[in-house]
């Protein structure tokens, strides 16, 4: 595969060497780390690094909102370039030299970034994936090597990180309990059952199956009636998340509800998984009735088990 094209072919017979070398013979390299060689589809053999060029990140780097340029790319008299989603922040104004930016297209630049065959910025943490730059975006958002958000859901906490980082971060920055086993008993006290708002919530680490797992329970207003929902999250990616099932069952005065369903990912904003109803919901009034009916005291006893699917 041909990573950059600047006129010339360059293939990996005639330009790649067991030492350190170029991708092409151009002023805006790829350069590849020594020891290997890039294999004639393009892929990267095991162990092999293959390195962004910061010439070609700034080149393609938009001045004003620093995302890399898509087309049309915008540049004024003077030849300098923005994204044309940042021209109307400017004023149509050239935030270099001040002139008039008007409606020229730097097409030399668009079809550079055409040409680039770019690694994955998460590449130092183990992804491989090699995409065409103006798709590499759509890659990134998605690559199942990117960081994990916190999944905390007391505030929007900015930390990122691989699984036992954010693990490490629960449980040292918001002193969240880590419990071992695939089997849970939880009571939930509230002493005025009546004052719900979208803050109220407790969050359980669980280390069952050689993986973790969030158990959230979250009380908020459905419409105007109170509510309360438990569910319970992966500490992985969406495709491992669905190799794993739960139930949750909660009750009280002969009666009880059960919910069986799969663990969402962190992945995904736990206020998506609790706007989406995917998990146990019980209203004020039967969750006051589990309680013991005496509409002074929530005390909801929440019960479950986490398997793997063979």
């Amino acid at each position: 595969m041909t990573y950059l094209k600047l006129g010339k072919k360059q293939t990996r017979a005639n330009k790649l060497e067991e030492s350190s070398s170029l991708l092409v013979e151009s002023s805006f390299p790829l350069v590849i780390s020594s020891k290997g060689h890039v294999e004639s589809d393009g892929t990267q053999p095991e162990g092999k690094v293959l390195l962004r060029n910061k010439d070609i990140d700034d080149l393609l780097e938009c001045p004003i909102c620093r995302n890399s340029m898509l087309p049309p790319i915008q540049q004024c008299p003077n030849g300098h370039t923005l994204c044309s989603s940042c021209k109307s922040r400017v004023n149509n104004k050239c935030p270099v030299c001040r002139k008039d930016i008007g409606s020229i297209r730097c097409l030399a630049l668009e079809k550079l970034a055409a040409s680039l065959h770019l690694p994955c910025s998460y590449h130092h943490l183990g992804c491989e994936e090699m995409s065409p730059y103006y798709s590499m975006s759509q890659h990134e958002s998605q690559c199942s090597y990117r960081p994990y958000a916190c999944p905390h859901p007391g505030s929007n906490c900015p930390f990122t990180g691989d699984i036992s980082a954010v693990l490490s971060h629960l449980r040292d920055s918001h002193e969240v309990d880590l419990q071992t086993g695939s089997t849970f008993n939880h009571r939930y006290v509230k002493s005025d059952p009546c004052s719900v708002d979208n803050v109220t919530w407790t969050l359980t680490l669980f280390n069952c199956f050689e993986r973790h797992f969030c158990l959230h329970f979250e009380a908020f207003r459905l419409g105007s009636e109170p509510t309360y929902m438990a569910f319970l999250r992966f500490m992985g990616d969406e495709d491992e998340a669905r190799k794993f099932g739960y139930c949750l069952e909660v009750g009280g005065s002969g009666r009880k509800m059960t919910w069986q369903g799969v663990p969402r990912s962190i992945r995904a904003h736990h206020k998506v998984v609790r706007d989406s109803h995917d998990g146990l919901i019980v209203h004020r009034n039967l969750a006051l009735y589990f309680s013991g009916g005496n509409q002074k005291e929530l005390k909801l006893r929440v019960t479950g088990r986490i398997w793997k699917d063979e």
